[in-house]
């Protein structure tokens, strides 16, 4: 670390670093299904956000980036708390372990894309027991059953492959009708 103390590491760069970074190397990130169970651990209902993209309304899962020196389960408990507010109350798994890994590629082709970089997505699926309200650029949290989430509707307004990687939960969880 040539010549750098370690008071001047952050976890966060600043926009033209981090637009050079997402240029040449993979980024970690983490896609979050919030869920509510009921006293048997099944899945009840799923949690999407409702935000506006691009002068549209679209869903999305609870994601973002992996900060240098964070934990998994910082990441997890700071996205959650981050979209869905501080009184959310996530489980996070003693041992958190993805299930799915999506990969995302700045060019279009087969699996997710991401023209803004190259990222590697760890996938969770983390009960959450407490109020969940929208935070930031949220507008809504909606609770679906995972019927309802399922629906082609419901489908087409989830962006950057959250609709696969939200399949993919349901099937993991024994919940894809």
């Amino acid at each position: 670390m040539s010549g750098l103390a370690s008071d001047d590491i952050t976890p966060w760069l600043p926009p033209e670093d981090l637009e050079r970074v997402r240029r040449q190397v993979p980024m970690l990130y983490v896609d979050i299904v919030p869920v509510r169970v009921d006293a048997s651990g099944i899945v009840q209902q799923v949690g999407l956000l409702l935000r506006v993209t691009d002068g549209s309304l679209t869903r999305a899962l609870v994601s973002g980036r992996v900060l240098y020196h964070e934990t998994l389960r910082q990441a997890l408990t700071r996205h959650l708390e981050k979209d869905l507010g501080s009184l959310c109350l996530p489980r996070i798994p003693l041992s958190p372990q993805p299930f799915t890994v999506g990969e995302y590629f700045p060019t279009p082709g087969p699996g997710f894309h991401d023209p803004r970089q190259h990222a590697v997505s760890l996938a969770y699926v983390v009960p959450v027991d407490g109020d969940c309200h929208p935070q930031q650029d949220t507008l809504e949290v909606g609770w679906f059953t995972p019927t309802e989430a399922l629906l082609p509707e419901v489908q087409a307004e989830l962006v950057d492959g959250h609709g696969t990687v939200l399949r993919q939960a349901l099937s993991h969880v024994g919940r894809l009708p």
